[in-house]
């Protein structure tokens, strides 16, 4: 029996790529990897679903210092899908060689997206990911050349499908046919993708070229101020917001918030000025309860000190100059 390695990201064609070896006799095992930019909870719950073992591997250090400079540029907004996937699949890889897998799989369908899944990106992909000769694409691998695991006998090139296009009727047709109840809607699912992350995350790379994962994940909280070139703001919508803001304090950085109303938490992060305190100030304190007060005193707390300033809240049409 042969075995095959997949990317599983929870969605219909990489669920429907793991049944189709599944089904004719391969041992499948699928594999999720984990980034700021997209965590493993559908491939958790599609594995549950389809019996299959999954494995679950943080890669955010070295998908990070990918996605600051990708080989192959971006898509629409941050989202650089041909040096992702060719790096999902070179790691996949190692994970092959060192496991005893024959082969990786994904649910890759050609001509579904315009830009990273026509055949000049499927083959720059798998060139790139240095394990060419051992990827296979399930879905539309009849409509591909034929591969070293079809020659070899490892998978029945006649079982394997011929999809392509956009439409994902025939995908919904196998769904239902194959038992696959629940899955997922089309698209999302990578925050690289969505245009106001993705401006947040520029803002980011343009003032601060060294970030690390624990600077990514605060772009996922409230609000952000850009305040100065050396300073911005993370300001909590809610508590929610005000108690990850807590979690993701770090050395250096400082909170802020209104001594005597009910408000958001503020977190400075980067080398912020005298001034840039100043104004992290008067926008904390005009989304609070003192936000029509002359003046509120805003408590600043960094590395176990607390200090006070009393400021004049700033008006929101100048606040929302600011936002990222």
């Amino acid at each position: 029996m042969s075995k095959a390695l997949g990317l599983l990201s929870g969605g219909l064609d990489s669920s429907l790529a793991a049944l189709a070896l599944k089904r004719q006799g391969v041992e499948v095992t699928c594999i999720s990897f984990v980034t700021p930019f997209f965590g493993s909870g559908k491939a958790e719950k599609a594995a549950r679903h389809m019996d299959i073992p999954l494995i679950v591997k943080p890669i955010g250090d070295v998908h990070l210092e990918m996605v600051k400079n990708p080989r192959y540029g971006y898509g629409k907004n941050m989202n650089p899908c041909i040096d992702c996937h060719a790096m999902m699949f070179r790691l996949a890889g190692e994970i092959m060689a060192e496991q005893g897998f024959d082969f990786v799989f994904s649910g890759e369908v050609l001509g579904q997206r315009p830009m990273s899944q026509n055949l000049t990106a499927l083959k720059t992909v798998a060139k790139y990911s240095g394990g060419r000769d051992r990827i296979l694409r399930p879905l539309s691998a009849r409509l591909l050349p034929i591969t070293p695991m079809e020659e070899e006998g490892l998978v029945d090139r006649e079982r394997l499908l011929d999809i392509q296009g956009r439409s994902r009727r025939r995908q919904e047709a196998l769904a239902k046919e194959w038992g696959l109840i629940e899955y997922p809607s089309s698209g999302g699912g990578c925050l690289l993708t969505e245009k106001h992350f993705s401006d947040r995350l520029r803002d980011l790379f343009a003032h601060d070229p060294e970030a690390e994962v624990a600077d990514v994940e605060l772009l996922k909280v409230g609000r952000q101020f850009r305040l100065s070139p050396q300073a911005k703001l993370t300001l909590g919508r809610n508590q929610d917001d005000n108690d990850r803001i807590k979690v993701q304090l770090r050395p250096g950085q400082v909170l802020l918030r209104a001594a005597d109303y009910n408000g958001p938490l503020g977190l400075v992060s980067g080398a912020p000025e005298a001034a840039d305190l100043e104004t992290a100030g008067a926008v904390v304190a005009s989304y609070g309860k003192g936000k029509n007060e002359q003046e509120v005193e805003i408590l600043i707390i960094r590395e176990g000190r607390e200090e006070s300033i009393r400021i004049a809240p700033t008006d929101m049409g100048t606040s929302r100059q600011w936002i990222i």
